[in-house]
């Protein structure tokens, strides 16, 4: 049997890792000589339109799926009429309009900050009106991370916030007063199963995820739980998803969605029974879904751009550290670490210790 990836980054690379063990062989489209995934899998070098890769990815790939969200659309399609396409081109389709996908949540009573979409500066000066100071001006295709998205904190700023998205189309959005910021992973296959991994906290740094920790029994897993379910079924989903969420006072409202396996789920590999990257092998191939039970206290740092010593990191108690072969730049994620112990304070000294680490080569 053999896997089809459309990106051949470090996402690819920890999917072949988790196929391996169960005899599966995998084939990646990427642009770069010295994709992540390379190593582990037939790597077809070149544009991810390139027809005539497109044509062999789907004549060899018993199932194709992707890594990142911003697949041209008419690659899903041409590949959804030759081979099994999963997670569906429909969700692709909503996932990389963010207009379209704020429209969704409101459509399943998902609860989301106030938003307009923002064609001309006339639009932006009128959608303001209702939406009120501060607020944040987005691309609707092709941000992640951080990117292609600005913060308005007055009239002023209207002008030259409207400038920056440099003719594309945009959507503007009220800014949300959160507690703090949770995801919640699920997956789901063609027979209907689904099943939820607990809640990650997450924290950001300069718009890129920074840390995720598993929050088991958390009050609100029951809210996000309903709100991802609706999602997975509406779309008839296959795969992982990932819902973003703001929690405000208790109540939560969407951010986005991520219809791959997601940055805030890494925890899963060393923490839960079974990992986002298995689960998502096994959704794509109609095959049982493994148990998402959490393995005591974990949670996942990023390093990006730059990595501290490979020594200094296993020295921790109970860490695990994930290289993703990628030559450090400023914003790139090059690696995470993991920590997941059965032990609370264990794990909090730990946690502790890796933080200042990243921190520490931030600063370097």
């Amino acid at each position: 049997m053999k896997i089809g990836i459309l990106g051949g980054g470090q996402l690819a690379r920890m999917l072949a890792l988790a196929g391996y063990p169960l005899g599966l062989q995998f084939i990646v489209i990427d642009p770069d000589s010295h994709a992540g995934a390379a190593a582990l899998s037939q790597h077809l070098q070149g544009a991810y339109d390139d027809p005539s890769l497109l044509s062999q990815l789907a004549a060899e790939a018993d199932v194709v799926t992707y890594e990142f969200e911003n697949v041209p659309a008419h690659v899903a399609e041409y590949l959804s009429s030759h081979t099994t396409v999963y997670p569906p081109a429909n969700a692709l389709a909503v996932a990389q309009d963010r207009l379209l996908e704020k429209n969704f949540f409101q459509q399943l009573n998902i609860g989301t900050a106030p938003y307009a979409a923002v064609d001309s500066l006339a639009d932006l000066q009128q959608a303001m009106k209702q939406i009120g100071y501060p607020a944040i001006l987005k691309s609707r295709r092709m941000g992640y991370d951080g990117k292609g998205q600005v913060i308005i904190q007055s009239a002023e700023e209207l002008a030259t916030a409207f400038e920056s998205m440099q003719g594309a189309d945009a959507i503007v959005e009220g800014f949300v007063n959160f507690k703090r910021e949770v995801s919640i992973i699920a997956a789901r296959n063609p027979s209907g199963q689904i099943v939820y991994y607990p809640l990650s906290e997450n924290r950001h740094k300069g718009g890129i995820l920074r840390v995720a920790e598993c929050k088991s029994g958390d009050p609100l897993q029951t809210n996000a739980e309903a709100y991802v379910r609706a999602l997975l079924e509406k779309l008839e989903y296959v795969g992982v998803i990932a819902l973003e969420l703001f929690d405000v006072n208790g109540s939560l409202l969407a951010n986005e969605f991520a219809p791959r396996v997601h940055n805030s789920g890494h925890w899963t590999i060393e923490g839960a029974e079974t990992s986002q990257f298995e689960n998502h092998i096994r959704a794509i191939l109609d095959l049982p879904l493994g148990a998402t039970t959490a393995r005591g206290h974990a949670a996942m740092v990023n390093f990006i751009g730059g990595l501290a010593e490979t020594r200094q990191l296993l020295n921790l108690t109970d860490c695990h550290l994930h290289l993703y072969d990628k030559t450090p730049r400023k914003g790139r994620k090059v690696a995470h670490a993991t920590i997941r112990s059965d032990n609370e304070a264990v794990f909090t000294e730990s946690m502790q210790q890796l933080v200042a680490i990243a921190i520490e080569v931030d600063n370097s």
